[in-house]
Parts: structure tokens; sequence; C-alpha cells
């Protein structure tokens, strides 16, 4: 006889989702988690650096109101206040967690989860320890920040996401961002929004090199026309301390650089977090870094299963509630499964960016005939109005068929609309079938209409 029916370690989206639909389904559930609940998402992540936007996007509103007719006299921002705004946030969320547990009646055991053998595990915490049995043991322990292993990356000022979300006590004079991804760029929006002087530098060959090119190039132009040094190509060799602060080491096409901060961001990535959880001797095994699993997100260890980001390589929180729900399902004998091929990815910049399914490149690279149809947002009122910038969306479609297979959209509300694509892609519906919907006047969301005539009237040639 075991404990609990299932022992969930996390309590990030995808352990809470999980942890609550089985719940609901008739499982004694008990969740493992040694920070806040919520994980990384709510405490240390997306919600967290999205606050952080809204409040540096206020400031630069304000700022700029001179030409709107609003002028703001005293205009200050004060970091100390910001990042107790944003943790005022986070605790709402994670206190939120808590009461659905309690309504759901899952047990939440706080502290360390090490898992000692299939259906069984250990639990410290400053409470002491305890060992718990549990049918199933799932691990969604998320993912942690990277470092460069290179000279200089452990000095002080060398920051990690989730170090720099613990709060700053003053506005950096100037911040050096290694890594142009989805992180990296938040943080650039965040810190140039409020007067920082920042510097990005990106490996690859434009910014968000995992998006469509068109993505990156036109970041990159809208970053620079806001005193953002940007620069691509950027092979770091190491980081030193000086006299005025750090100072960053790199190569681009093999001329020597440098860039120099009071603080130096390293954003390169997130590894699977799931060293630490499993016993000595105990080692499932592995897909590259992360968890191998089944599609029941069994591991190789019979009874222990694991989704999120220590069993996926798309990081994404999204991703790790539907995996949730999934296994949770199938935990309770229903079918379920998770469309990966339909994964929406937004990136929350100024325009915002949302994308979904494939881009005219992916679809050239598998051999599948598209067509494109684009709206550029320069005559959309909205926009005029709110002047985030160059903004632009593009659709694809199969070139016989007509059925509609990715999306980019760069443009304020982008990840708010990025649904419509998704749903369409599920349901293989044509640009036609979608302009059947009429979309209100003035929005963002009228252009779409504008991007999905042009790929019907080029479909229909």
């Amino acid at each position: 006889m075991y404990d609990y029916d299932l022992l969930v370690i996390g309590a990030g989206p995808g352990g809470q989702t999980a942890a609550l639909r089985a719940a609901r389904l008739g499982k004694k559930v008990a969740v493992a988690e040694a920070r806040e609940p919520g994980g990384t998402c709510v405490n240390r992540g997306c919600v967290s650096t999205k606050t952080l936007l809204h409040s540096s996007s206020l400031y630069r509103a304000a700022a700029e109101g001179a030409a709107v007719g609003v002028h703001a006299q005293g205009l200050r921002a004060d970091l100390g206040e910001i990042f107790q705004n944003k943790r005022r946030v986070a605790q709402t969320l994670s206190q939120g967690v808590e009461t659905m547990f309690k309504s759901a009646k899952i047990a939440l055991l706080r502290g360390r989860a090490t898992i000692l053998a299939p259906h069984r595990a250990r639990v410290a915490g400053p409470e002491g320890e305890c060992e718990v049995t549990a049918e199933a043991i799932l691990v969604a322990a998320g993912a942690a920040p990277m470092r460069l292993p290179l000279p200089g990356m452990d000095l002080p000022g060398v920051l990690t996401s989730e170090e720099l979300l613990e709060g700053v006590d003053h506005l950096y004079r100037s911040l050096v961002i290694i890594g142009g991804g989805v992180i990296g760029i938040e943080f650039a929006c965040f810190f140039s929004d409020l007067g920082c002087e920042v510097t990005v530098l990106e490996g690859l060959d434009r910014l968000l090199p995992m998006l469509d090119r068109e993505l990156g190039q036109n970041l990159a132009l809208i970053l620079k026309k806001k005193g953002v040094r940007v620069c691509t190509g950027a092979l770091v060799e190491r980081a030193e301390q000086t006299d005025g602060g750090l100072r960053v080491h790199f190569t681009v096409k093999g001329k020597p650089d440098f860039a120099e901060g009071e603080a130096v961001l390293c954003a390169v990535g997130r590894r699977a977090a799931w060293e630490g959880i499993f016993a000595p001797g105990l080692q499932p095994e592995l897909d590259g870094r992360i968890l191998k699993v089944n599609e029941r997100f069994e591991t190789s260890i019979p009874g222990i299963f694991a989704i999120g980001d220590v069993a996926s390589q798309t990081q994404l929180a999204h991703v790790a509630a539907a995996q949730g729900q999934a296994f949770a399902e199938l935990l309770c004998g229903q079918e379920s499964r998770v469309g990966m091929d339909i994964v929406p990815s937004c990136v929350y910049c100024r325009p915002e960016i949302a994308v979904v399914g494939l881009t005219d490149g992916e679809a050239k690279a598998r051999g599948i005939p598209v067509k494109t149809g684009k709206c550029v947002l320069g005559g959309n009122a909205r926009t005029l109005i709110e002047d985030p910038g160059r903004s632009f969306m593009k659709v694809l479609a199969h070139a016989e068929t007509g059925q509609i297979l990715g999306a980019q959209l760069m443009c304020l509300g982008a990840p708010d609309m990025i649904s419509q694509i998704s749903e369409a892609i599920a349901n293989h519906l044509t640009p036609r079938q979608l302009l059947l919907a009429m979309r209100p006047h003035p929005t963002f969301e009228e252009a779409l209409s504008e991007a999905l005539e042009d790929l019907a009237n080029k479909l229909e040639k």
C-alpha cells in the first residue's frame, strides 16, 4: 500500500497541472517543492519578466509622451519599487497555487525531493526529512540557467536571469547581455526602456536565431534605433574586471572587440534540472541532456515519469502544462496526447512577437510547397497610434491544399492573437475559412485579415 497514488516533484506549470488534474480524476496526490509553488515561471521566469516589462513600458511611454501631448515632470524609475511589485505579483500567484492544492486535497511537501527507488522518495526541508511512497512519481523539476564555461564568468556582477530577477537596488548605467534569445531580448528591452546602456552579444548571425529570420533582423533594427548596441556573430572569449566595471571580450569574423558594463547577464539558455533528484545508482536513460520518456511520459525506470523542461527540448510553460494534463489523464486510463507540432512561442519585446507552425525556411527544407501572405502594419490605425516600430504579419499555407501551416506575427498584441492560427492549423483550415470571421476596427487584429487576404489571393492564382 502506497502513501500516495502520485508524487509530483516540482510545483511549476507542469507539476501543478498534473497534480490538479490527477486529483480531480480521483487520485491521492502529493507535491514536493523545494522553493515557492508556481515554479520558475511565476517566481523567477516568464511571469516575473513580464511584470518588469510592464513597469518599464509605462516608464518609456511616459518619457516619450511629449510626442503625443503628455508631459511628465520629475519622472523617475525606482528599481526597488519595480522589483517589489514583481515580488507582489509572484507571491499572489504562488499563494493561488497553494490555495488550489488545498481545495483539491493535494499534500504540499516543502523540501527537496530525492527519488531513492521506484515508488519511494525522500523529501528534505526546513522542518526535517520524511520518506514517502507513491505508485507513480512524476519529475517536473523544470530547468536552470546555464553559464558559459569561459574565464571570468564567475566574477561578481556576472549574473544569470534568476539571479538578476532576485532584484537590484539601482539602475545599472550599462549592461552587457550575452545571448540574443528570448531571455536576453526581454531583459534588453526592460533595461533599455529605463535608460540603461545595453549591449547584446549573440553568437549566431541574427537575434532570436531559432525563429524566422525576418523577425530577428527586424528586431535588431528596432533595438538599434532605441540605442541598444547589437552585435551578432559575436563569439565571447572571456570577461574581466576593470576599474570601470566588467569588460567582455569577443570576436566578430575573427576581429577582436569588447563591450563594457556595470553588470553582465549570461542568457545563453537553460539546462534540464534533473540532476540531484535521483539517488546514486538510480540513473534513468537520457536523450541528450534530457530524460528519455515514452509516449506515456515514462522514463526507463518503471513507475517514474517526467514532463516539461526535464524531458522536452521545447522549454515553454504551456508545453509543460499541456504535458502535465496529458500525463494525468493517461495515468487515470483516459486517452490523451500533446500536439508538439502546434506549439506557439512568444517574445515580449516591443513590438511583441508570436509564432506557431512552420516558417517558409522550414517548409523549404522539408520540401513542402508553400505560399506566404503578408501585411505590414504601416497603415493600421492602432499601430499608428501606439507606434511600436515596424510591425508585420506573415501567414503560410500549403501551396496545393491551401491549409494554413504557420504564422509569424510581430506587432502589439501578437501573443493574444496567435491562437487563431494554432486553431486553424489544428483544424486544417484555409485562409478563406478564417476570413469568414469579422475582425473589429480599430484593432491590431484586423491586419490579420489583410495578411490572410493576400495569402488567399496568391493561392487562387
